[in-house]
């Protein structure tokens, strides 16, 4: 588990996009030690949608996959409304 949380922590914090960096990468760095490993699976997973798409659904400008409308993502969401 060591391994995918340090891929995840990598994957979060460096996305391309500073408004990412700062929502994904702050939320990783917050929770990523209390994600249970089904979490953290999802959550890598989600990590591999690009900047754009991710931003907009973080941010409500566009629908959210089913796939991708999850408990991790909710977690990501609700970090987010907190900065």
């Amino acid at each position: 588990m060591e391994t995918l949380r340090k891929r995840i922590f990598y994957k979060a914090t460096h996305r391309g996009m500073h408004e990412t960096d700062k929502i994904v990468g702050g939320f990783a760095v917050q929770e990523l030690k209390n994600l249970s490993e089904d979490l953290l699976y999802d959550f890598d997973k989600l990590l591999d949608v690009p900047d754009v798409d991710l931003l907009n659904w973080i941010l409500g400008r566009d629908r959210v996959p089913r796939s991708f409308d999850n408990r991790i993502f909710q977690l990501i969401v609700t970090f987010k409304e907190s900065l």
